[in-house]
Formats: structure tokens, C-alpha cells, sequence
């Protein structure tokens, strides 16, 4: 299995932490299966797939909390398999923040730092340095359950933080809370992690959360990484459909390379349509095209004339999510293909409703060719 791209050009040429061949079972299941993958310093790394695989028990593995049963986990070109947790400078949020309800927001951050026989000077210094970077200053008196779900999340990013790890580990850290406020924190993560210049590693099932954090995804399932890259690149260069569906909207069409001319290939689906794609495949080749709803343009009168890739359907269904409004077109064999449109004005000039004919288009290069 790859261990990822190649490290950009701001990235050390060495990982931080490799994953060599890594397998971790509970009974007959492989939570993690013969994993290998390279993170860097200073990256803000996103751990993303569906529950069950096997995500989070990487990053147990990494914070020391679970053993694997094979293969290497190396930290900074030592390997770590031997050194209990509370010695790997590596920190771990949960997603339940597991704050002590006994002690105060204070007596939480200096938890940790007490462990390791700092002097009370020097923790009293480190809380109050942490509670100012989360922006918690003067709520070091009360207790957990004297604050929000948002104040309670920067209490534990704060005991987090407060060893000063090589590597900060969050298992869905933004679960609890509502929406808005999990935007503004996913903002405030980011400017956190480049202002410390840490490596942030972060687990979660959300495809827009870790497509907003993060520097680079590794997207799992069944314990392997099936792409490892940039949020750019595994959403509009998928390496298989499986990616190309769970992240994000898509569009699948299956078909057969018909010809190929000059990084232009003809691809005829069973219905007999044929379509134009920008790739370089083999004709013959069984293929599946990918198309993102939002690279699909509608129309209420015929599609333009010059348009190479044509459809027409009925309108089935609209969608209307205030920036964007997404309309299901039944064509006329019956398929089912989504098409988004950005609200740019308050009010459209061109509102298509329910049972509405309608034409699409979409140039070649719009469309992902996926072979697997």
C-alpha cells in the first residue's frame, strides 16, 4: 500500500511519523491492515473514512494505547512500539474531552505538567500561556461543568497542548458541538496549528471538516489508506470510485473507451450515448466517468450547439440549500443524474421547478475517467 504522495515542496524531505506495513486485529477482524503511511512535520493531517475503518485505532496506535500486532511505527526515525504512552511526545484529545470534573479549567491544564514534577512557577506559567492561546483567560477558577461544550473543547485542546507534544492527536474533537460553532472551531484549529508550527493529526467522518483542515487526507477503508493526497487532489482526482463516491457528490456513468485521439477519448455507455472525456485511456478499456454535480450546467432551452457532451431530462427534484440549489434530472431512460447550481443573485432570473425539460452539458475536462 503507498504511503502518499510525495512531500510537497514546504514539507521535510523525511516523514515525522511512518506507519511500515502496520496490521492491528481484535479477534478475526483487521482493524488496521497492512497499513503504511507517512505524515510530516508540521502538517495538519486528516484521517477520513466511515466508521469501522479502522481510523481510529491508527491513531490509538500511535498514541501508544494499543500495540500493533505487525509491522513499524516510527517517530522522528525511532521506532516506538516499546515506549509506553506518557513517554511519546505525543498528546491525545478525545473526542469526549475527558476532563476531570473535580478540578478546575486550570487544575485540568496543569494536570499533565504535575505528572512530570514541573515546578508551580513554571506550571503556573504554562496554564496561563495555554488559556490565553485557546482565549479562556479568566476562567481558570471554574469547573467543567460551569462551562459550554465550546469552552469545555478549548479546556482540553489546552491540556492537550500544554506538554508542548511533537504531535497532537484529535479524535473527533468537533463531534459535540453545533454547527456553526464547528466551523468557527475547524477555523480556529487551523490558525492554532500553523501559529505552533505542530503536527496535527486529526480523525473524523466528515468529508467538508477534513477537506476545510487539512493539509493532506489519507481516506481509509477496511484498515488500509486508498489515497493519501491533497484535499484537492482526492476530490477532483480520485484514484477509484470508491473515493470518488465518498467524498463528496458524484455522478457515475459506466461505459466503454470506444476511440482515443490526441488525450481525447469517445466513451459509449450501454444506453448508447456516447460522450467526450479529456484522457488518455486504451480503447476498449471498462471504464466508469465521474461527474461532480456542480461541473454539470442546466438548461431550460436546448443545450448550445458547439456543447460535446449533451443530455436531456425532466427536472424530479430540487434542492435548495441557500448558496447553492441541486436539481435531480430524470432522463429519459430513466437515469437519475444530480446537477448544482450556485445562487449568485437573491433572486434567479431562471427558476426551473419539478417535471421542468431540461438539457445538460459538461466539457470533456470536467469529467474524472477512473479505471478501478
Amino acid at each position: 500500500m503507498t504511503s502518499g504522495p510525495a512531500p510537497s515542496s514546504d514539507l521535510p524531505a523525511e516523514p515525522l511519523v511512518r506507519f511500515e506495513s502496520v496490521s492491528k486485529r481484535f479477534g478475526n477482524v483487521a482493524a488496521v491492515d497492512r497499513l503504511s503511511l507517512d505524515i510530516y512535520s508540521n502538517e495538519f493531517f486528516a484521517l477520513l473514512g466511515p466508521s469501522g475503518c479502522g481510523k481510529t485505532t491508527l491513531l490509538r496506535l500511535l498514541a501508544g494505547f494499543e500495540r500493533p500486532d505487525e509491522g513499524r511505527i516510527m517517530l522522528g526515525g525511532r521506532d516506538i512500539a516499546a515506549t509506553p504512552p506518557h513517554r511519546r511526545p505525543v498528546n491525545m484529545m478525545f473526542q469526549n474531552y475527558a476532563l476531570f470534573p473535580h478540578l478546575t479549567v486550570a487544575g485540568n491544564v496543569a494536570f499533565g505538567l504535575r505528572q512530570d514534577g514541573l515546578a508551580k512557577a513554571a506550571i503556573a506559567a504554562r496554564v496561563e500561556e495555554m488559556l490565553a492561546l485557546v482565549k479562556l483567560e479568566g476562567l481558570g477558577h471554574r469547573r467543567p461543568d460551569q462551562l459550554s461544550g465550546g469552552q469545555r473543547q478549548r479546556v482540553a485542546l489546552a491540556r492537550s497542548l500544554a506538554k508542548r507534544p511533537q504531535v497532537l492527536l484529535l479524535d473527533e474533537p468537533m463531534a459535540a458541538l453545533d454547527r456553526k460553532l464547528r466551523e468557527q472551531t475547524q477555523f480556529e484549529l487551523m490558525e492554532l496549528q500553523a501559529r505552533l508550527g505542530l503536527t496535527f493529526v486529526i480523525v473524523t467522518h466528515d468529508q467538508s471538516e477534513a477537506m476545510t483542515v487539512a493539509h493532506r487526507i489519507a481516506v481509509m477503508d477496511r484498515g488500509r489508506v486508498v489515497q493519501a493526497a491533497t484535499p484537492a487532489e482526492i476530490y477532483e482526482r480520485p484514484q477509484s470510485r470508491w473515493v470518488a463516491e465518498f467524498v463528496g457528490d458524484v455522478n457515475l456513468i459506466e461505459g466503454i473507451v470506444l476511440k482515443t485521439d490526441a488525450g481525447e477519448a469517445v466513451i459509449g455507455d450501454k444506453r448508447g450515448r456516447r460522450y467526450r472525456v479529456a484522457a488518455d485511456v486504451a480503447a476498449g478499456a471498462q471504464i466508469s466517468i465521474a461527474l461532480r454535480p456542480e461541473k454539470i450546467r442546466i438548461h431550460a432551452g436546448p443545450a448550445p450547439p458547439d456543447a460535446p457532451n449533451t443530455m436531456r431530462g425532466k427536472v424530479c427534484d430540487v434542492g435548495y440549500l441557500g448558496s447553492v440549489s441541486t436539481y435531480k434530472v430524470q432522463l429519459d431512460d430513466g437515469v437519475v443524474v444530480k446537477a448544482t447550481v450556485a445562487n449568485v443573485a437573491r433572486t434567479s432570473g431562471e427558476i426551473l421547478r419539478t417535471n421542468d425539460n431540461v438539457w445538460l452539458s459538461w466539457p470533456p475536462d470536467a469529467a474524472i475517467v477512473l479505471t478501478a
